[in-house]
């Protein structure tokens, strides 16, 4: 059995990584949080406190036992990048680093991993409120990549979905139409990708088993317009969406992206791993969310 940490991993897809391993019966799971989350995992899963902004408690975490691989899914500045990079040398075979689509900066259709480097990207440090998301990102991956003393990936993810999403984006969409809000939308012609929380979880477990390093993008095969992610959602409603350039502030949309924003996954698929066509899911996500805001009223 593998000894696998989890550096948070009880909300969303970090709480479906822990399902995805117990499915596999591979792994002895510890799963390392504040602790303000209740999840009930059973006694297979080993729970223990930390403080991801407290180098400390990182140390502290890292060394109650040899890994194995860990993955981390709250690393968000270059100072809890070196914190683990410290923490964990010499501690892990191999380390999972959750990253995002926004490393790439301003929306462009099919990045891939070059286009943005963070092994040459200049070191700086702080800590997340010192940084955007984005830039965060930028910098923890590149103290991983140039200062790490064992093996990194880094899973590059764009906007994750899910029935449980906490960020309840798309759910922001179908409430607005059942509603009949007006929602902003710069371009509706943009395309945009997504991946499930459900694949980002089957994605990681890969990316922790095989040898792949780097940063490597992650996302369902396909992407969609958002006129006709509107559409779908009209169809599901039976009601009619009101989209306008702009609107007030609340009412713009979190997937208004000005141009097409998507990525491209070759690196992944030539390493072995095949991806879910968008379409295959997404359709039904919309129909479940609708009908769980349905349900609150």
């Amino acid at each position: 059995m593998k000894k696998v940490l989890i550096l948070g991993g009880t909300r969303f897809f970090g709480k479906r990584l822990v399902d995805h391993l117990l499915w596999e019966g591979k792994s002895e799971i510890t799963v390392a949080t504040r602790g303000q989350t209740e999840v009930d995992f059973g006694e297979e899963v080993k729970r223990i406190r930390m403080d991801r902004e407290d180098p400390q408690s990182v140390a502290e975490a890292a060394q109650s036992d040899q890994w194995d691989v860990v993955y981390d899914n709250i690393c968000y500045s270059p100072n809890e990048a070196k914190a683990a990079c410290e923490a964990f040398a010499g501690r892990t075979q191999r380390y999972v680093l959750t990253s995002t689509l926004s490393v790439y900066g301003e929306p462009t259709p099919g990045f891939v991993e070059t286009d943005f480097d963070p092994y040459t990207y200049p070191l700086q440090y702080g800590g997340k409120e010192d940084f955007s998301y984005g830039e965060g990102k930028r910098l923890a991956e590149a103290v991983f990549f140039q200062t790490a003393s064992f093996p990194v990936a880094a899973m590059r993810i764009p906007i994750v979905l899910g029935i449980d999403d906490y960020t309840r984006r798309l759910h922001f969409h179908i409430k607005h139409v059942q509603k009949g809000k007006p929602i902003g939308m710069p371009n509706p012609e943009a395309e945009i990708g997504f991946i499930h929380s459900t694949e980002a979880a089957r994605f990681l477990s890969w990316l922790g088993q095989v040898s792949l390093t780097g940063p490597v993008n992650a996302a369902s095969k396909g992407s969609i317009t958002l006129t006709a992610m509107m559409h779908l959602i009209e169809t599901v409603t039976g009601m009619q969406s009101q989209i306008l350039k702009q609107t007030v502030d609340e009412d713009m949309s979190p997937f208004g992206v000005e141009q097409s924003w998507t990525m491209d996954t070759s690196k992944a698929e030539q390493a072995g791993y095949a991806f879910e066509a968008l379409m295959n899911w997404f359709p039904g996500l919309v129909r479940e969310v609708a009908l769980a805001l349905q349900s609150e009223k």
